[in-house]
């Protein structure tokens, strides 16, 4: 007999995620003995909400755990037109939030244009390879750094132009250089830090800075301070936005769609680093943040 109160539904988590935000969220937003944060994949096995029926699966923020009770708030349906042969992990990668991230930082900060010249950092991470690829469907030239060779030589494989080890190059100013000798329009930031400034030299005239994250100052002990470009973002009159999937929720149904159908018409290739177990999401979190994943990382129940 179900103890569900009118309306609640019981999830049950089939994917969970992990993400390099819940290290800066936890550290500034979160006591000892919160739940962690996070979103999951999750299949509704008891419900007395008809607009999710039992068997169906929705994305949902319930954080690092198996099991939750919920009154429907927040809970977003998988897309109904979802393939059989396509892993509902996907929902928290590039058909998910990362790939909202994605799109909007492109489209709406950026505004980037056919034929401009990209620039994106953590480029094999969840949120930097669907950002290389949708550059790509859009006709522009695509520069990626990563932190492996064999992250170098998946980017190849997704179509880059231009891909290098930031670990390995001898200087990223010659590396930069030499990727795009005539500069960058475009600059999608996920990493932050000292780099930053080293990108901000060689932008063109005009050009914008999508800021996502800034996942090498994420484990610092104090903040960073400096260095200070202001000087080079006046004199090439560079724009820089920091941004926030969330701003565009309204849209989101209809990006999903579109993100769904390049998964679909092979135009939007999804690698995913999976770790199987519930007990195993805390050292999923932590290779993530150390950079073991090549695309999302997510943790199978």
């Amino acid at each position: 007999m179900s103890l569900l109160l009118f309306a609640e539904v019981l999830l049950e988590a089939v994917f969970l995620s992990v993400d390099p935000y819940m290290r800066s969220f936890s550290k500034f937003h979160m006591k000892e003995g919160d739940v962690m944060i996070g979103g999951q994949v999750a299949k509704v096995i008891q419900s007395k909400n008809p607009a999710f029926p039992v068997g169906s699966h929705v994305v949902s923020d319930s954080g690092w755990r198996t099991h939750t009770l919920s009154d429907g708030t927040g809970l977003v349906p998988v897309l109904p037109e979802w393939p059989k042969d396509v892993s509902l992990s996907l929902a928290l990668g590039a058909i998910g939030m990362p790939g909202l991230t994605a799109v909007y930082g492109i489209e709406e900060v950026l505004g980037l244009q056919k034929g401009e010249t990209l620039l994106v950092n953590a480029a094999a991470g969840a949120v930097g390879s669907v950002v290389g690829q949708i550059a790509k469907i859009k006709g522009c030239k695509v520069v990626g750094s990563a932190g492996s060779d064999a992250k170098v030589a998946y980017l190849k494989e997704l179509g880059f132009d231009e891909v290098f080890n930031y670990k390995t190059v001898g200087s990223l100013e010659e590396a930069l250089r030499k990727a795009s000798p005539e500069g960058y329009d475009c600059f999608f930031e996920n990493v932050g830090g000292p780099s930053s400034d080293v990108v901000l030299q060689q932008m063109r005239k005009f050009g914008r800075i999508a800021v996502c994250g800034s996942i090498s100052t994420y484990n610092d002990s104090e903040p960073q301070t400096g260095p200070y470009p202001y000087f080079t973002m006046i004199i090439k009159e560079l724009k820089m936005e920091g941004f926030l999937q969330s701003r565009w929720e309204h849209k989101h149904h209809e990006t999903l769609k579109r993100l769904l159908a390049w998964v679909k018409e092979g135009k939007l290739q999804c690698r995913e680093h999976v770790t199987k177990g519930f007990e195993n999401m805390p050292a999923a979190f932590m290779g993530m943040l150390q950079g073991e994943n090549t695309g999302k990382a997510v943790v199978a129940v």
